[in-house]
């Protein structure tokens, strides 16, 4: 009964993971095709980030869905290295998408998997943010 108990805690641990991350085998040019559609008309400038912080802040927060060399998760989340749409877009830009993530009703989330609001830690500032942002330019080919 114990590892009954033990084997469900397990996969219902597994599927909230395998729910809070965006990502899939789609390619990123249907999601390049409305780069503007993705982030608001006006948007603020992002705070100047740290990309040393930013990488240890994404091996908690987005590590999960993109992976350790951020080239993605079949099935979870998109590769960030050499996503043509991350390069479209701003800082600011970047930083609000990941403030509010992708519902998997969002026309462009091309994975069919919700990408959750600031990669699903509610308590990741906006600095943290522009921090990820620091370091995702870092990686980006």
């Amino acid at each position: 009964m114990r590892k009954q108990i033990t084997w469900i805690l397990g996969a219902v641990l597994a599927v909230t993971m395998l729910a809070a991350c965006g990502g899939g085998d789609k390619k990123d040019a249907e999601a390049a095709a409305q780069p503007a559609a993705a982030a608001p008309a006006e948007v603020a400038a992002a705070p100047v980030g740290d990309a040393s912080n930013g990488g240890k802040l994404y091996s908690t927060a987005c590590v999960a869905c993109h992976g350790p060399d951020a080239k993605g998760v079949t099935g979870l989340g998109k590769d960030l290295t050499a996503s043509e749409w991350i390069g479209q877009q701003s800082d600011a830009q970047l930083v609000e998408f990941i403030k509010k993530g992708r519902d998997t009703s969002d026309a462009l989330n091309t994975t069919g998997v919700a990408m959750p609001p600031k990669g699903g830690n509610p308590a990741m500032s906006e600095q943290e943010i522009a921090d990820v942002v620091a370091y995702i330019r870092s990686i980006h080919q």
